[in-house]
């Protein structure tokens, strides 16, 4: 299968807000008011979690129609712990993305504990997301 190409623009509306443009959509990357921002959307590491929430919705949903589990409907909890000293340039200890991410899947299936593993297992290796979070992707940030 041939690659795909998924791309953003986003233009800077103020010191911490973003207006994030992806095909027809609009999205606003904020900070909230302790941080700098005037809290008009997520931050920028909500907005990853939320994207892996969503990636693993998809693939979960992809990989119960392949597997002919009936998927009635499911909740995601995503969380992760980051240290912001780096960010805030206060202390370069640490680093500054989260040192872990924790998701919790609560599907409403019908499917044995074998099944439901399997299920999980598979989604966990087709997801575009946690395969990017989980494995080094090369970053080339560059000036105009």
């Amino acid at each position: 299968m041939a690659d795909m190409k998924f791309s953003v623009s986003a233009k800077r509306e103020g010191p911490a807000l973003v207006r994030v443009q992806a095909r027809n959509f609009s999205m606003y990357v904020d900070e909230p008011a302790n941080l700098g921002g005037s809290d008009k959307g997520a931050n920028p590491v909500e907005y990853l979690l939320g994207a892996l929430a969503g990636c693993l919705n998809v693939v979960a949903n992809l990989v119960a129609n392949e597997m002919n589990i009936e998927l009635r409907g499911m909740t995601i909890e995503a969380e992760g712990d980051l240290n912001p000293g780096r960010f805030s340039g206060k202390s370069m200890e640490e680093r500054a993305g989260f040192k872990q991410i924790r998701v919790t899947l609560n599907p409403d299936l019908q499917a044995d504990e074998a099944t439901k593993r399997k299920w999980l297992e598979t989604i966990e290796q087709r997801c575009p997301l946690s395969d990017n979070l989980t494995n080094p992707t090369p970053v080339k940030i560059t000036l105009a």
